[in-house]
């Protein structure tokens, strides 16, 4: 089951990044260009909180199946002592965590404005940093 779901989360977090990096694009342009937000806009946007929020759900059920996890028992706070186990089990979760949140906050904020231009405002810049955390914190070298 642990590999299936590395491998899962592994090809879903292309999708999220894609789709968060149109997102982003998407938002720049509709702010900088003063158009409407439409249809396609709020699409790109939900699709973006949509799939991120399932890589969670998937990163989340993997880090409690991963083998890794079972260092907590046995090295406990010994965790931070190793680069490599506090990236897995600390940083990376919790960062990413931290990531969805921006991005959700994002939706929710959009949806109470009125005007398009402070929607695609309020899209760029929380799906903007959301996508800079994870990005800061993909373990690169083990990815794929």
């Amino acid at each position: 089951m642990y590999a299936i779901l590395k491998t899962i989360h592994s090809y879903w977090a292309f999708l999220v990044l894609i789709i968060l990096v149109l997102a982003v694009l998407n938002a720049i342009r509709g702010k900088a260009s003063g158009k409407e937000f439409g249809a396609k806009d709020l699409r790109i946007s939900l699709f973006g909180l949509i799939f991120s929020h399932i890589q969670l759900l998937i990163g989340l059920i993997l880090y409690f199946v991963s083998p890794r996890f079972d260092q907590w028992s046995t090295l406990g706070m010994g965790v931070m002592k190793n680069a490599e186990s506090r990236l897995y089990l600390v940083e990376h979760p919790i960062t990413n965590i931290l990531a969805i949140v921006l991005i959700t906050m994002g939706w929710s904020l959009h949806k109470r404005q009125t005007i398009s231009s402070k929607k695609f405002l309020r899209i760029a810049l929380f799906y903007g940093l959301g996508l800079v955390f994870l990005l800061s914190r993909i373990p690169w070298d083990a990815w794929i």
